[in-house]
């Protein structure tokens, strides 16, 4: 008999993560939506559905999402934080809290569920970061590194677990004008473009054109359920039609 398999996403309260989260439900999966504030009306009702609380900054907050989820059969650390700004004008403040949600809470939630599934021998690990590690864009240099950093960790980290028959993928997801990527980073943003940028930021704007390609939300999750089912060698898996131009 075939059991549904559980999937465990992290910032599941928006953009990708969102939908990503209404896609495997809709595909039959059991599905732990997590967020730091947790919100099950933003789902249909539905038996396969938990939503849990989960900061992953915070060790004790990992711990609990994890005992309360029970076993699961696929992590997708989508959860991240957007930041836009000239890197000179960055305080390092901003950088570090960039890194602790985009680059050590990854980390941290794939140290946390690899024991389970060493120890199972199978389950795979769906790392969601940007075309931005794909091609260099400008004005998002910190946020850039903070994925980068994630790229080669996640290439490093298959290579140690295929020893387990664990597998681990990379998504990368093109610009999303849809999804709260600026809108979420607002407050960390404010005064990140100096007077002395600002010409140069109006002409990076104005290249977001309306006839440019961009990524739907839904492009992301098809490509999260497609990675999350993969089981051959592939690592990368771009999302939305900009991301695959670049790839």
């Amino acid at each position: 008999m075939k059991t549904t398999k559980t999937v465990l996403i992290t910032g599941s309260s928006s953009g990708y993560g969102l939908e990503t989260a209404r896609h495997f439900l809709a595909q039959g999966w059991n599905v732990i939506a997590t967020m730091r504030t947790p919100r099950a009306d933003l789902f249909p009702a539905s038996s396969h559905l938990r939503v849990l609380a989960l900061d992953v900054t915070r060790p004790d907050s990992i711990t609990r999402a994890l005992e309360t989820a029970g076993p699961i059969d696929v992590l997708v650390n989508n959860a991240g934080l957007g930041l836009f700004g000239a890197f000179e004008a960055t305080p390092m403040s901003t950088v570090r809290d960039i890194f602790e949600t985009n680059t050590f809470g990854v980390m941290a939630m794939c140290q946390s569920v690899i024991p389970q599934f060493r120890e199972r021998g199978a389950g795979t690990i769906v790392n969601v970061t940007s075309s931005a590690t794909l091609a260099p864009f400008p004005l998002v240099a910190a946020y850039t590194a903070s994925k980068t950093a994630i790229d080669g960790f996640t290439a490093s980290l298959a290579l140690e677990l295929r020893e387990f028959d664990v597998r681990v993928k990379l998504v990368e997801p093109g610009y999303g004008p849809t999804t709260n990527f600026t809108a979420n980073g607002q407050q960390r943003m404010q005064g990140l473009i100096p007077a002395a940028y600002e010409p140069f930021a109006c002409r990076v704007f104005a290249g977001f054109t309306p006839e440019k390609p961009v990524t739907r939300e839904s492009d992301v999750a098809e490509a999260v359920l497609r990675a999350a089912s993969d089981v051959s060698d592939q690592l990368h898996f771009p999302a939305g039609a900009d991301a695959l131009a670049l790839a």
